[in-house]
């Protein structure tokens, strides 16, 4: 009687452990964004941008940074946790040539669980809107996704990975990174 006990308590430790798991790389999947319905605009658009590094591409250009200079091994510090970049970026000659419905899927991922909006930022006059979103386990970022909409041009932007926004704000405004004006904590310099 002991000795099944022990082995069906083993049992349920390992099934246990392998839905963890299958749990872990499902949230995984759902941190980068499907972008891949997106391809159909590059036709019509001006001029289009798709980055996409992971892995070993992202892994090897972050080996690239020299951990002696200062500003290099601020900026491999900043991205250290980040596992993936992925852009689809368009600009279009004139107004009208994609529609919002165009990404609409990307939105209907980013209302899945997990995922916030943090910030939203919409011009009727200009007709940009902008919206930020994050994934976010406990206090810990797990991806970042941005989708930037004006008449005649489009972007989207996925970060996968532990991000810190601490060490990503601190790059603000150096290194031909956007001033971003943003301050967190005691830094209000």
């Amino acid at each position: 009687m002991k000795f099944l006990f022990t082995k069906s308590l083993r049992l349920i430790c390992l099934l246990t452990l392998l839905l963890a798991s299958a749990s872990l790389s499902a949230q995984a999947q759902s941190i980068r964004l499907q972008l891949d319905n997106l391809n159909q605009l590059e036709s019509r658009a001006a001029n289009s941008v798709d980055v996409s590094l992971d892995g070993a591409l992202l892994r090897f250009a972050i080996s690239l940074l020299n951990v002696k200079d200062p500003k290099q091994a601020q900026i491999k510090d900043a991205i250290s946790g980040i596992k993936g970049v992925y852009v689809k970026a368009f600009k279009f000659d004139k107004e009208g040539s994609y529609a919002l419905s165009d990404v609409d899927s990307v939105r209907a991922q980013v209302r899945a669980p997990g995922w916030t909006k943090m910030v939203g930022v919409k011009s009727n006059r200009e007709g940009e809107n902008v919206e930020v979103y994050m994934m976010m386990t406990g206090s810990q970022i797990d991806g970042i996704a941005v989708i930037a909409a004006d008449p005649k041009a489009l972007a989207v932007v996925n970060m996968v990975g532990t991000i810190d926004l601490d060490k990503l704000v601190k790059l603000s405004g150096r290194f031909g990174i956007p001033d971003l004006d943003i301050h967190i904590g005691k830094d209000k310099e």
